[in-house]
């Protein structure tokens, strides 16, 4: 470790320009995006309604919020639908069911709608339902309205022979958190398949709002779909025609996976925000042949099987989908699928080599923990490590290791305050300390220690209670954002070994932007995230010191021409940085860019004005030093001659 040399909030930086480190992956900016809480549905996915394809029965008991009632999200637990009529009027029918397991069957005067929908002034809506009439023809009435008044409301003439999509659309002439959706029949008993309802704003199914400030964001790859979620997903749910793909329970986590936001939307949605794709294929539940297969749908010609439903559904050419995790948390006895590190290097190796017949250019990422101990199963004697198990067996079949932390004030404990420089190294340190056993443990390798298998931090963050945004939904204050910024500055010194980073999550859940269900704002941690992504240096330089407790690093731009330097400042008070640099001349003044906020308990909110911001200056002059005001982390870009 190198010495602290200073306590004060004024330091001496000497750097030179000849002393390089390994150049900085740009895939250390990458996202997560997981099928939990209100990452996807709720968050990027535009619909509105909840359980739209009924995986819970209508029943004449209406209590669907089961836990976070008080949120903008609560959990759904049970039918978030709404008997209009006489009890028993709404029944659930198998045989036959549109998609899922059954299909309400509404009799004549009776209906169903769903409550609490939100509007937005001046914004329009559409939406559909799949009709069917139990015999002959019957007429439905589809009413979208609130406290306001009526938003569009349309009469159907149902036949009885096979479903029919009825499609409607209006504009809110208020805002309201109080609307519904009334399905009725009016005349004749009818069977609803399934409904849908968006902002007529939305991209291809995806929220507009979420959508502009991914683009802001601008990571260069996202990881996806798990996560824990992942060791019970089947890909085969999520392809095809949305409305006939089943609902099922989500397999790690509360509510409903509605399969809406499969492969294809996933494809789609790194194509709209410019992105790469990773994917996480399932080593839980799942076996090598589905892997396989879905590599297959990815990357492989329409000749296959795999390659012949994405043609099927619309995509003849190739996703090409080059980033892979083969299985995620596989040594932790809470994933679905958990099993012994002796029999998972088996299982790892041969679903590899699976993926790897059907494209041999894919870049796989092993499920890794430096932390967790196994016991062998022949000697009980004999323990080793996860990642060290997975080292020694599957070497050969993986490109990079991943690892995971999360850190914070204890979530799952009381909430007292931690002292604030405690906070803010917190997540630095985790990265330190992953990477210092990773050197120590491939440097014993024979096969790996002048060749290391680079690590890919597939999930960091803080992780915090309470629950605001839905499950996991934690608040990011300023002081969150500052560790964030420093946990950067220590992938900067360990630029030879970390090659991935995502931020898990992206949305709502741990994630850097929050949503009510209708506005999206920036986290604190979100707005440093950008603020990294967009005006970091491609270079690291050699620092031969540590000046806690300020945190620093300097890099140069991949041309030479431009000078970075990174300070986070976690004291109430402004910190000057005396800069001198040999090798290079610089120039009198620099644009800076810096995140801060008046507390370190300062947060954002959708919809509400931040309490945390960017701000950006240029031409600073910086003759007395890069000035660094209280409680902020400031990037600093200087030209070079």
């Amino acid at each position: 470790m190198m010495p602290i040399i200073s306590q004060a909030a004024s330091v001496d930086l000497q750097l030179d320009v000849e002393k390089t480190e390994a150049p900085i992956n740009p895939m250390i900016y990458g996202q997560f995006i997981e099928h939990m809480g209100r990452c996807i549905y709720g968050g990027i996915w535009a619909e509105m309604l909840e359980d739209r394809k009924f995986y819970f029965p209508v029943t004449d008991e209406y209590d669907p919020y089961k836990a976070l009632v008080d949120t903008d999200f609560p959990v759904v637990g049970a039918s978030p639908w709404q008997v209009m009529g006489a009890a028993g009027s709404v029944s659930m029918i198998s045989d036959d069911s549109f998609v899922g397991d059954h299909t309400p069957f509404i009799a004549e005067d009776s209906g169903i709608r769903q409550l609490d929908l939100s509007l937005v002034e001046g914004m329009g809506y559409e939406g559909y339902a799949w009709l069917k009439a139990k015999s002959g023809s019957a007429k439905v009435k589809i009413t979208l309205k609130s406290e306001a008044g009526e938003v569009v409301s349309i009469d159907v003439k149902v036949g009885s022979k096979d479903y029919k999509k009825f499609e409607f659309e209006g504009k809110a002439s208020a805002s309201t958190e109080k609307a519904m959706l009334e399905i009725a029949a009016v005349e004749g008993d009818v069977f609803v398949g399934t409904a849908s309802l968006m902002p007529a704003d939305n991209i291809r199914g995806m929220r507009k709002d979420t959508l502009a400030l991914l683009k802001e964001l601008d990571a260069p790859v996202y990881r996806w779909p798990g996560g824990n979620f992942v060791s019970g997903y089947d890909f085969r749910d999520g392809i095809g025609d949305r409305d006939r793909r089943p609902p099922r329970k989500n397999p790690a986590w509360t509510g409903v996976e509605y399969n809406d936001f499969g492969t294809d939307e996933f494809i789609d949605f790194c194509q709209e925000i410019g992105t790469a794709p990773v994917i996480a294929a399932n080593t839980g539940f799942g076996d090598h042949y589905s892997a396989a297969q879905w590599v297959e749908y990815c990357n492989a010609s329409s000749k296959t099987i795999g390659g012949s439903w994405r043609k099927a559904n619309g995509h003849k050419e190739p996703f090409n989908v080059k980033y892979w995790c083969v299985g995620n948390e596989m040594w932790g006895n809470w994933q679905l699928g958990y099993m012994h590190l002796d029999h998972y290097v088996l299982k790892h190796n041969r679903t590899a080599d699976a993926m790897l017949e059907v494209d041999d250019s894919l870049v796989l990422i092993a499920s890794g923990d430096i932390a967790s101990r196994s016991k062998s199963l022949s000697d009980p004697e004999i323990e080793r490590g996860w990642s060290e198990g997975l080292l020694q067996e599957c070497a050969d079949k993986m490109d990079l290791i991943s690892e995971h932390f999360y850190s914070g004030r204890t979530p799952w404990t009381d909430q007292q305050r931690e002292p604030l420089l405690d906070h803010v190294t917190r997540v630095k340190l985790f990265i330190r300390s992953i990477c210092d056993q990773h050197r120590e443990l491939q440097g014993k390798m024979e096969d790996l220690k002048d060749n290391m298998i680079p690590i890919a931090m597939d999930e960091w963050n803080y992780w915090h209670r309470e629950y605001h945004y839905g499950e996991l939904g934690c608040i990011y204050e300023l002081q969150d954002a500052l560790g964030i910024a420093e946990g950067f500055n220590e992938y900067y010194r360990q630029s030879d070994l970390v090659q991935m980073a995502y931020y898990a999550q992206t949305v709502n859940v741990i994630g850097a932007i929050k949503t009510t269900k209708t506005e999206a704002e920036f986290a604190a941690t979100g707005l440093v995230l950008k603020m990294y992504r967009a005006n970091y240096g491609d270079i690291p330089l050699t620092l031969a010191d540590e000046y806690a407790p300020l945190d620093v690093a300097a890099a140069l731009d991949e041309d030479g021409k431009v000078l970075t330097v990174s300070v986070v400042n976690p004291l109430k008070e402004e910190s000057v940085v005396n800069l001198s640099l040999k090798g290079a001349k610089m120039a009198k003044n620099a644009d800076v860019t810096w995140v801060t906020g008046d507390t370190k308990l300062a947060f954002n909110a959708p919809g509400k004005p931040r309490q945390v911001d960017e701000y950006e200056s240029t031409a600073v002059d910086i003759t007395e030093g890069l000035k660094v005001s209280a409680l902020s982390c400031a990037i600093f870009r200087i030209a070079l001659d």
